[in-house]
């Protein structure tokens, strides 16, 4: 009887094959792509701060992922639509790709060069000024351009005359002499005059020039006590920077490891 109600179940249709997936190489091409963009971002949290560098980085992975970016002051900014919705059809200033100068010694890696050999020079710097006894008679400078070193004992003069006035700052100016003899550095010597001061020899001499007098003197006389005269540089300022009640008729001292008269890397104008 069990067998009379029994009704054969139709045969269950075939399942639709399953479609083909990516190529398995994506994934590798994916893994590779995210572990350069981690290598390029744990090299740019390494390096210090540079807006422009970072705007560059920003831009080209806004680029790469959501088309291009436009710069709006100093700020890396999706364009707006006219409903206010993000959008990237009204670019109006592209931002250039990722720099490849920030992975080279020119870029980055150059920075964190230049700042390791600013402390070096800063370290060493310091010693020599303490083994020429001058680390109580000099300020100290840390600037983009390498380690200023400002004697504080400057040369006055007599008012109206290049003849100086105090004899006090010999024994510096003397050791001055010495380092400048001994180290690679190169000397800056700054002329300085009184508002409104002349030559009281000749009237017709005013503050620039006189000022320039002054600073002549002194790098003739450095020169002739054996200072290599490609390591000075005479800076004339007249009574530019003068102010009225304060004595300015003198000649300063600047120490400087680098010297700025260096062409350095040329550059496009554009």
């Amino acid at each position: 009887m069990a067998e009379e109600n029994e009704v054969e179940c139709p045969a269950c249709p075939e399942p639709d094959p399953c479609p083909e997936g990516v190529p398995a190489w994506m994934a590798t091409f994916a893994d590779l792509v995210t572990l350069l963009l981690t290598f390029f971002v744990l090299l740019y949290a390494m390096s210090k701060t540079d807006e422009s560098k970072f705007n560059s980085v920003a831009g080209s992975i806004r680029k790469a992922f959501a088309g291009n970016a436009m710069k709006i002051g100093e700020t890396i900014t999706l364009g707006n639509s006219p409903d206010d919705s993000l959008s990237t059809l009204e670019s109006q200033e592209p931002v250039e790709p990722f720099p490849i100068d920030l992975l080279t010694t020119e870029g980055l890696l150059e920075e964190k060069e230049i700042n390791r050999q600013s402390d070096e020079d800063l370290k060493m710097m310091k010693e020599t000024l303490k083994e020429n006894n001058l680390e109580d008679s000099v300020n100290i400078y840390e600037m983009n351009e390498g380690i200023k070193i400002r004697i504080t004992d400057a040369i006055f003069f007599e008012k109206g005359t290049t003849v100086m006035a105090n004899s006090d700052v010999v024994p510096v100016f003397k050791r001055i002499i010495k380092l400048m003899k001994e180290n690679n550095w190169t000397l800056f010597v700054e002329g300085y005059s009184d508002l409104g001061e002349r030559w009281s020899k000749d009237s017709s001499v005013g503050p620039m020039s006189l000022s320039a007098m002054r600073a002549g003197e002194v790098t003739k006389s450095l020169i002739s006590r054996g200072v290599k005269p490609e390591k000075i540089t005479t800076v004339v300022y007249g009574d530019s920077r003068s102010k009225r009640g304060r004595i300015f008729r003198r000649v300063e001292f600047i120490l400087r490891k680098r010297d700025l008269r260096t062409e350095g890397k040329r550059v496009g104008s554009r």
